[in-house]
């Protein structure tokens, strides 16, 4: 259980959880499989699902509340859909001696679609996230904002409240900028990764890699006035990961020091494992999340 990505949010208001109340809400709003004519459903399921723990809709290590959502959706292939659309529209064509619009094709492409659904693929997909009612943060392991959003959107329907912002209201490009010109923070190291684009009409935009950021290349894009979109860094033993201009958290990888914290946990007790990872992933998170407010002066103000 490590996050790979992550979109955080600041609690504006106390949020006060009672574990029985939040069970139940939650099983209220359970996940539940795609009925023949559903395209998707989605709810939510239980954080140790493969441990083969199915009735547990939540886990919590010292007011941290793991949350899992799971999607599915029903998958069509284009090429299928589209080979009967066209065996359809040949077949009409050729009774009637008259092209098929655009229109009518529209209306038979649906009806093909809702004809194959019960025979469609399946995809699952599940979505992870925490709130920590001491930090005031929400984490959702998700790289686009419409996956952290639907995950946000179905907690806030299952307990009627989840009053958060951003982590990062404004753009960072300032102070990502600063980063490369003036030095990072203390605790951050910063890695040979960057993407820079300029503030002109053209929006011209330079991705490095593997380039050292101190180079004379890449002070000649930042003294012609490019700012910092998204950069690679360290934060001391504990994980890399890429910070976005937006406040994102992409690539996130924690280091073997950490990940070996939990290897006393043997590896078949796969409840026991989730349990010792998230109680550790999500304490360093809080920790890394609450330097970055200060490093980024990302308090209440903003």
């Amino acid at each position: 259980m490590w996050f790979k990505n992550l979109k955080a949010y600041q609690l504006t208001q106390p949020l006060s959880l009672n574990d029985d109340d939040l069970s139940r809400a939650l099983m209220d709003n359970g996940f539940r499989p795609c009925g023949k004519q559903d395209t998707a459903t989605m709810g939510f399921a239980s954080p140790f699902a493969q441990a083969g723990k199915e009735g547990v809709m939540f886990h919590k290590v010292q007011e941290r509340y793991w949350i899992t959502v799971k999607k599915q959706e029903k998958i069509l292939p284009s090429t299928v859909v589209n080979a009967e659309l066209a065996d359809k529209v040949a077949l009409i064509e050729a009774e009637t001696g008259s092209p098929v619009g655009k229109k009518q094709q529209q209306d038979l492409k649906q009806e093909i679609m809702f004809n194959l659904l019960p025979q469609a693929f399946v995809r699952n997909t599940f979505t992870h996230g925490f709130i920590s009612i001491p930090e005031k943060l929400v984490v959702v392991d998700a790289s686009a904002d419409g996956k952290a959003e639907a995950w946000l959107a179905l907690v806030r329907k299952a307990i009627t409240s989840l009053p958060v912002v951003p982590l990062a209201r404004r753009s960072l490009q300032s102070e990502l900028t600063h980063w490369l010109t003036n030095g990072a923070p203390e605790n951050i190291e910063l890695l040979e990764e960057a993407e820079l684009k300029s503030t002109d009409e053209l929006e011209s935009v330079i991705r490095c890699k593997n380039q050292p950021l101190d180079s004379e290349e890449i002070s000649m894009h930042l003294d012609n006035g490019k700012l910092v979109q998204k950069v690679g860094f360290a934060y001391k033993d504990v994980l890399t990961a890429t910070i976005s201009e937006d406040g994102s958290f992409k690539r996130v990888k924690f280091t073997d020091r950490i990940k070996e914290e939990t290897d006393d946990v043997p590896k078949d007790q796969v409840e026991a494992r989730l349990d010792a990872e998230f109680a550790l992933m999500s304490a360093e998170l809080c920790e890394f999340l609450d330097f970055m407010r200060t490093a980024l002066a990302l308090n209440d103000g903003q």
